[in-house]
């Protein structure tokens, strides 16, 4: 079957995925030269960065995301179609998906990462990973149905287990959701349960490495983790997990933390996808491209962001960081090349590094810049002002603007809200 889109004399650039890397390059391709076709699972763009506020009730998912359908309403080039994608046939040029198969004359992969559980299916099966809207909303519903759980429960130690929280992963959303699990402690909870004694709810940041927030500075690090205690949050670093029944989280330290709620921000891995010749797949799952984006030996195929690892940089010899600033970047040089007549003109990519920054916890942050860096409040402020402009649709920026101001002033919001979704019943 054929996946349908307007016939049109112009190329066809096929793009998978609409992240950051997706979205940039489907906006700044020519309408005079491409034919854009958008196909990601979902149909809305998702800014990952504000998972967290999902799952701690600071944000409703619509703030942080944004229907492709609406982003794209003006470029009349670009057609979004929702559909998983089966595979790529390279022979034909053509992507298979579940609604469809469609012809491509160039094919642009940008199908983003997801988290890592390191062939562990126990630790998968029982914790809740944050790498999508769907799933920040499913840790914010199980953490107020287990409160709700241990406002009945009698016994001391179950309830002890249930308001004990673990967050595995010491980098930007593992510090995050502890730093703002550390708030809601102190100034949420209490107001909800007030028959709950919350000095018996601990929270546990676990990571494997000796520093926290490894992607930054030796200055973040030691910030982070000064806040983080005292926001009294129980660090246990240079330790992995290397089971969790649901129940019993046992490390590689022999410690055991009997706790109800894991959340898991540990790593992640590239989304991988049927078809592309497997010399260019690396073991890390990683897809081996030039300094143009194409992949290895072919000059149709790109790949960009998560997914994309290219060698060669001074400063990135290993390959840049799996984060949003380089896919943004590459797909703003990769849209540059393609409207250029013609390849000889393309330029090499290099990556920028912008800074990188990561919130604690209320009035508390850590900002690197190039030349400069921050912590305390005012990084916190530069924090809030750089995601609040990065949000796509002036109305996600009021509306992630007033809830800010409110929590701020009140310290309370209006988000705690358990909704599922409705399970069809069985027809006997």
């Amino acid at each position: 079957m054929e996946l349908s889109v307007p016939k049109s004399s112009l190329e066809k650039v096929v793009i998978l995925g609409g992240g950051f890397a997706g979205i940039e390059l489907a906006k700044k391709l020519s309408s005079k030269k491409y034919q854009v076709v958008l196909i990601d699972k979902n149909n809305y763009h998702q800014f990952q960065p504000l998972f967290y506020q999902v799952a701690t009730a600071g944000l409703e998912p619509s703030a942080i995301s944004f229907p492709f359908r609406k982003l794209f309403q003006k470029n009349k080039n670009v057609h979004f179609r929702m559909a998983k994608i089966d595979g790529v046939d390279i022979a034909n040029q053509e992507v298979h998906t579940d609604i469809g198969s469609i012809k491509y004359d160039k094919l642009v992969i940008a199908i983003g990462a997801t988290t890592n559980f390191y062939g562990n299916a126990e630790i998968e099966k029982n914790v809740l990973p944050i790498k999508s809207t769907s799933e920040a909303l499913a840790v914010r519903n199980s953490l107020f149905q287990t409160l709700e759980q241990a406002l009945t429960e009698t016994n001391r130690d179950k309830r002890k287990t249930l308001l004990t929280i673990a967050i595995v992963g010491g980098g930007p959303t593992g510090v995050e959701v502890s730093g703002s699990l550390a708030d809601m402690r102190r100034l949420i909870f209490p107001k909800d349960y007030p028959e709950l004694d919350f000095t018996e709810m601990d929270i546990y940041l676990i990571d494997g490495g000796d520093r926290l927030l490894g992607g930054m500075k030796e200055h973040a690090s030691t910030k982070s983790k000064e806040y983080l205690e005292k926001l009294g949050i129980k660090l246990i670093q240079q330790c992995h997990v290397t089971s969790y029944d649901g129940e019993k989280l046992v490390l590689s330290n022999g410690k055991t933390i009997l706790c109800h709620t894991v959340i898991w921000g540990a790593g992640v891995k590239p989304n991988t996808i049927k078809g592309l010749d497997q010399d260019s797949i690396l073991p890390n799952g990683r897809m081996k491209v030039n300094a143009f984006n194409q992949l290895e030996n072919e000059t149709s195929i790109f790949a960009l962001g998560d997914v994309a690892l290219m060698e060669g940089d001074e400063l990135f010899p290993k390959g840049h960081p799996q984060v949003a600033q380089v896919a943004i970047q590459q797909a703003t040089l990769l849209a540059k090349n393609l409207n250029k007549k013609h390849p000889s003109e393309w330029k090499k990519f290099t990556y920028k590094d912008l800074g990188s920054m990561a919130t604690v916890g209320r009035n508390l942050a850590v900002v690197e810049f190039p030349k400069m860096k921050f912590a305390g409040f005012f990084a916190w402020c530069i924090w809030m002002f750089v995601h609040l402009i990065s949000l796509i649709g002036t109305k996600n920026k009021i509306q992630t603007f007033l809830n800010w101001v409110w929590n701020y002033f009140t310290y309370d919001q209006s988000l705690r809200l358990i909704i599922s979704p409705k399970q069809k019943e069985k027809k006997e």
